[in-house]
């Protein structure tokens, strides 16, 4: 007679019960922690309860904390708006700035004259945009700026430098007033056709007036357009 071959019990049963015994190792794990937690907790309670002047002590440690928070805050603002208000440039020292840092110096200027939300966004990429504002009245301004280092010798302004913001000033920055900045001088052909395309510009002079005086950029140029809706300032 032939021997059947021995059954082999298959291991499958096995590996439900290691999965929870995984389990329940990992619920004592846990029970454990939270009992220790928990007892953590009640010991703190207890040791303030027989303290009380500690908690007093905290207390009083964050409310001066936070006084002194807000204190500073007031007074970082305070200085802030005196410092606008005071900000003056001569246009010596506007022709001493690095380019990046004349395009700073601008929206200073702007934030001076009630921009509150004035950006500096020059740089790669920036689609003829270096500055951008919008003024109490809610008209929105795009600024591109040209810096000379040799002032009213240098390289003069053209046509060509005001393609750019005539081509993305309003279509992609949604701009009101367009304006061509710089601390030298704008060709006449390129007075011409701003002019015709309804672009601002600010040579030499004009930018030594606002940056030194007190009055607002949209009293010193002309045909600024009006505001695009009426507001309290009207």
């Amino acid at each position: 007679m032939s021997r059947r071959p021995p059954v082999r019990r298959s291991s499958r049963g096995r590996r439900p019960r290691r999965r929870q015994n995984a389990d329940l190792e990992k619920l004592g794990l846990i029970a454990l922690v939270g009992v220790v937690v928990f007892s953590v907790v009640v010991g703190v309670l207890r040791w303030l309860a027989a303290h009380p002047w500690v908690v007093v002590l905290v207390l009083l440690a964050v409310a001066a904390a936070g006084g002194a928070w807000a204190w500073r805050r007031r007074e970082a603002a305070r200085w802030e708006r005196v410092r606008s208000k005071g900000l003056r440039y001569a246009v010596e020292q506007l022709d001493r700035l690095h380019h990046r840092q004349f395009e700073f110096a601008v929206r200073d200027l702007m934030h001076r004259d009630g921009c509150t939300d004035a950006l500096q966004v020059g740089g790669r990429g920036d689609n003829g945009a270096d500055v951008k504002a919008t003024d109490p009245y809610g008209r929105r301004w795009v600024i591109q700026c040209k810096h000379r280092k040799a002032g009213w010798a240098g390289k003069p302004v053209g046509t060509p430098d005001l393609h750019v913001l005539n081509g993305t000033g309003r279509q992609v920055h949604g701009g009101d007033v367009l304006v061509m900045l710089t601390n030298g001088r704008i060709t006449s052909n390129a007075v011409t056709f701003a002019k015709s395309q309804r672009l601002h510009l600010v040579d030499r002079h004009l930018l030594a007036q606002w940056a030194a005086g007190s009055r607002p950029l949209w009293e010193l140029l002309r045909a600024v357009p009006p505001p695009p809706r009426p507001t309290p300032l009207l």
